[in-house]
């Protein structure tokens, strides 16, 4: 049975929900065996009040933007059927799911189960305690490019959240089917939201570093040259194949 994930993130006007705040977007990232789909879910939400001036900065939607946008109670019904049943994965999981969860019970929908939620930013600190583990430092430490987050964008920042969540849990797996070829993963449906299809995972964009030492790969070297026969390593490493010429 096919694993279905969902990575996501908000945006609002502020800190907290219960003085007031709202969410004004949320971008979800379906992911099926660890493998993101093009069925994504985003929408931005008008919450029926000001836009204060440091949550602007931050995310760039402003008061006039949102006036005409769906309100939270128009969006929920797709948005409850989008997530149901399925783990859920966010950067600082506790501040989203506190707004989202109040604005679902609001609207008169199901809490979020917190049995389905994973926090990235809690598997970060237990992988480097050291830190810094911000969506940021963690896209430099696993070179993604986010060279395109100049502001906070939800479904920009989740794909970016969906490359990070792979590494975090050992790195992108490879699709067993060719590119571009489709496999049913549910419903099969394809509505206002996309259709669900299967791709080829994508690569870093840079190598991540190697972790052998030169100490060590001399220290190799050394164990490689006193083999006697042939080996097979001559094949990769120049130093032992020009001894392997010269020998013979």
């Amino acid at each position: 049975m096919a694993l279905r994930e969902i990575v996501f993130d908000t945006e609002t006007t502020g800190l907290d929900p219960f003085t007031g705040d709202r969410v004004v977007e949320i971008g979800c990232v379906e992911l099926i065996n660890h493998l993101p789909t093009e069925n994504n879910f985003h929408v931005y939400i008008n919450p029926e009040r000001d836009m204060p001036e440091g949550a602007f900065k931050v995310h760039g939607l402003s008061e006039e933007f949102l006036s005409d946008k769906p309100k939270f109670a128009e969006v929920a019904q797709a948005f409850h059927d989008f997530i149901k049943d399925t783990v859920i994965i966010a950067h600082n999981a506790q501040f989203d799911v506190k707004f989202l969860n109040w604005e679902l019970e609001k609207a008169g929908f199901p809490q979020i189960d917190d049995n389905l939620v994973r926090d990235t930013l809690a598997m970060a600190r237990t992988k480097f305690p050291a830190g810094p583990n911000s969506l940021d430092a963690l896209c430099n430490r696993f070179g993604i490019d986010n060279t395109k987050r100049s502001l906070h964008g939800a479904l920009l920042d989740s794909e970016i959240l969906a490359d990070v969540y792979l590494e975090l849990i050992g790195g992108r797996q490879k699709s067993l089917l060719l590119a571009g070829e489709e496999e049913d993963q549910g419903s099969g449906d394809e509505g206002q939201w996309g259709r669900r299809q299967r791709v080829a995972a994508r690569p870093r964009p840079n190598p991540l570093p190697g972790r052998l030492s030169e100490a060590d790969r001399q220290a190799h070297l050394a164990f490689l040259q006193e083999i006697k026969g042939d080996s097979l390593w001559a094949d990769y490493l120049p130093e032992l194949a020009k001894d392997s010429e010269q020998s013979s």
